[in-house]
């Protein structure tokens, strides 16, 4: 009897093994959508459009405005309502640009969970509508600087309660954007609708009295000007501000992430 070893084959490799690949947190792709706010040459004009009307503002102030109205307060809040207007739009396009310029297929191969990416959009413009308002606090700090220079109040008082309610304008405002783009998921069918919709509906709600009520629930130009009132905001107040925020913000916000999650990638 016979016993034959088999000796292994000189050179033989031994089977590689496959080393897991770490999924990119969360922080990683905030800054990675942060980066693409300004990478694409539609959202850097925008971003710089927004500085300028927000500098051009103070500048028309401090040219035409009352010395005694040249306060850090009347700098600051004139400037929000156009910045408040574009930066929705900006929220548009951050969330719409990945099928507006065919990179849906890349970008969610990537990062097969697309929550987590739809996750960092929504923080990378929450995160630059709260710059937006550091920018506006920085360009109203400019124009009370030169205004008690050149014989202007230069008044520096400002309630802490209206920088709290400039940024919750300003969050809101971008969501509000967001929510359409991702209800929509084209960029200029959503941008039409986030400005057109709201609008019609406070005419309709100005002109038709039966709407006349619920305008006073539902229309955002009503419901959150209470922000910028020296009063106390009620509670009722708050109560139409959140009512008018769940049709326009939270029910298209909803209902585009169920889309988008939904939607096939081709």
């Amino acid at each position: 009897m016979t016993t034959t070893t088999t000796a292994p084959a000189v050179g033989a490799v031994a089977p590689r093994q496959h080393i897991p690949v770490r999924r990119p947190s969360l922080l990683r792709l905030t800054v990675v959508e942060l980066r693409k706010l300004v990478d694409t040459r539609a959202g850097r004009w925008l971003l710089i459009i927004i500085g300028l009307v927000a500098a051009a503002i103070v500048t028309i102030q401090l040219i035409y405005a009352e010395d005694a109205e040249q306060t850090f307060v009347n700098f600051f809040t004139p400037s929000l309502l156009p910045v408040g207007v574009l930066l929705p739009v900006l929220g548009i396009l951050s969330i719409t640009s990945e099928w507006s310029q065919r990179t849906a297929l890349t970008t969610y191969a990537l990062v097969p969970r697309r929550e987590r990416v739809l996750a960092a959009k929504l923080i990378a413009v929450v995160l630059t509508s709260l710059a937006s308002v550091l920018a506006s606090l920085a360009v109203a700090a400019a124009g009370t600087a030169l205004a008690s220079a050149t014989g202007g109040a230069g008044t520096w008082q400002i309630d802490a309660s209206l920088i709290l309610n400039a940024a919750i304008l300003q969050v809101t405002s971008v969501l509000m954007g967001a929510a359409f783009g991702l209800l929509l998921l084209n960029p200029p069918l959503a941008i039409v609708g986030y400005l057109l919709l709201p609008t019609i509906w406070g005419v309709l709600g100005e002109l038709i009295r039966p709407l006349n009520g619920p305008a006073r629930w539902l229309d955002t130009s009503r419901t959150m000007e209470p922000l910028f009132s020296s009063d106390t905001i009620t509670g009722e107040q708050w109560g139409r501000m959140a009512v008018s925020l769940l049709v326009w913000m939270v029910l298209p916000l909803v209902a585009g992430l169920v889309r988008t999650l939904r939607r096939e990638v081709s």
